[in-house]
């Protein structure tokens, strides 16, 4: 099928366009800067903020397919304005385009952040934390991602013309390379990352393989009567980022996890992803343990 990856220079981005091209779609990537040449991606280079310039994206890829990562990737990565007006002006536009060229499914990247989590006081509700749990965000980009998810269910109310409308919350996203030492992106490495706990309190441990995510935003794409219109999905480790459980480690960072944290021994990460697994029947398959150079346990 024909697939446009938005924002497919980027972390997430590559391994998404590569996985998909290696399940033998026909891909096109648009972002700001080019990415990477590679055997069956279309590279183009468009301000998706520009009305003309997207339809132009549209017109040429035809795609039955969408896949919307563009936008600021990170936390206090611009100032707040921007990314509030980036982030959710990106994602209306470009699903609406989607809608109006007959694209059979689009999936939009939001986040755990809208959780709220990694503030003085949070207390979630229960854990581990699902799609059903309440969100809260308290920064403006986990307040863009919040948006995105209800633009998706505000195109879907809306009608989307056979469409069907997604998200995926991505964790702490691991490119290939990183494992190998490159920065990640808050610029420490993993092993830093695993020796300073303090460094992934803050995402609740949570971490994902650049490639997992890619194939659960494939699957997505691919199977879209067995996506809900507006569903939401994880796509999360099935272990923390830590070398101590989060039955410790919580209660030490949060303070409002005690009490709820208990059952997350042996391994058990602080989020589930189960969502994905019954609907589309996708796990996590790289774990860090595996992964990671230079790790001696």
């Amino acid at each position: 099928m024909r697939v446009l990856v938005t924002g497919g220079s980027g972390r997430l981005g590559r391994s998404v366009v590569e996985t998909l091209a290696a399940r033998g779609h026909s891909v096109t990537s648009v972002d700001v800067a080019p990415g990477p040449e590679a055997a069956g991606i279309e590279q183009r280079v468009a301000d998706l903020l520009d009305n003309d310039a997207r339809e132009a994206v549209f017109a040429e890829a035809r795609p039955e397919g969408v896949v919307h990562l563009a936008g600021i990737a990170v936390p206090f990565g611009r100032p707040d304005t921007e990314i509030l007006d980036i982030n959710t002006r990106l994602v209306w536009a470009v699903l609406s385009s989607a809608i109006a060229h007959k694209a059979r499914s689009a999936v939009a990247a939001s986040s755990p952040t809208v959780f709220g989590y990694n503030t003085e006081g949070w207390a979630p509700r229960y854990l581990p934390l699902d799609e059903e749990h309440p969100v809260a965000p308290w920064h403006s980009y986990g307040l863009s991602k919040a948006i995105i998810e209800e633009t998706v269910r505000t195109l879907v109310r809306g009608g989307s013309g056979g469409c069907v409308l997604s998200c995926v919350r991505p964790g702490y996203v691991i490119a290939p390379e990183e494992w190998a030492g490159a920065p990640t992106q808050l610029g420490h490495t993993l092993l830093e990352r695993l020796a300073q706990p303090e460094l992934a309190a803050g995402s609740l441990f949570n971490y994902i393989d650049a490639r997992d995510a890619a194939e659960l935003f494939a699957l997505v794409v691919e199977r879209p009567d067995q996506v809900g219109n507006g569903q939401i999905l994880h796509a999360i480790a099935e272990d923390p980022l830590a070398t101590e459980p989060l039955a410790e480690l919580l209660p030490r960072f949060h303070p409002g996890t005690a009490g709820l944290a208990g059952g997350l021994t042996q391994g058990r990460a602080a989020f589930s992803s189960g969502a994905a697994e019954r609907a589309l029947g996708w796990r996590p398959t790289r774990q860090w343990r595996t992964e990671l150079h230079g790790w001696d346990a």
